[in-house]
């Protein structure tokens, strides 16, 4: 059995098979999923996971280059703001664009994990950075 990184055997093949410039997006649960799009279903009951858990535990074990979020988030979603902030400072370049331009954009993702987040604008496509 695994000691660390993550359990689910899904979401450890996906960020295994990762290169870099690929893209996966962490939903809410309203978020739709574009047909031919991979979906890693996590979500249990209205709120668990929630976003925060899933996206910090795919940062511990993802290099993350660039983050998208939905720029509606500004408005609507104080935590989702200071989370981008956070990863800002950590050095991962963040863009935010509108959602209809978000959902257009998840189309090219590998992969979208659903958690079962029920507030505004909690979703973020990650693209993979490279650790070398």
């Amino acid at each position: 059995m695994k000691k660390q990184g993550h359990l689910n055997r899904d979401i450890a093949r996906v960020l295994a098979g990762m290169g870099h410039t690929d893209s996966l997006v962490i939903a809410d649960c309203g978020l739709p999923i574009p047909a031919g799009v991979e979906c890693i279903d996590v979500s249990l009951t209205l709120g668990v996971p929630g976003f925060f858990d899933v996206l910090d535990s795919i940062l511990a074990d993802f290099k993350a280059e660039r983050a998208v979020f939905a720029s509606e988030a500004q408005t609507h979603n104080a935590a989702v703001v200071e989370k981008s902030r956070e990863m800002a400072a950590a050095q991962i370049a963040i863009e935010a664009v509108p959602h209809e331009e978000f959902k257009r954009r998840c189309r090219e993702a590998k992969v979208v994990i659903r958690t079962g987040e029920c507030s505004p604008y909690a979703n973020v496509i990650l693209h993979s950075g490279v650790i070398f």
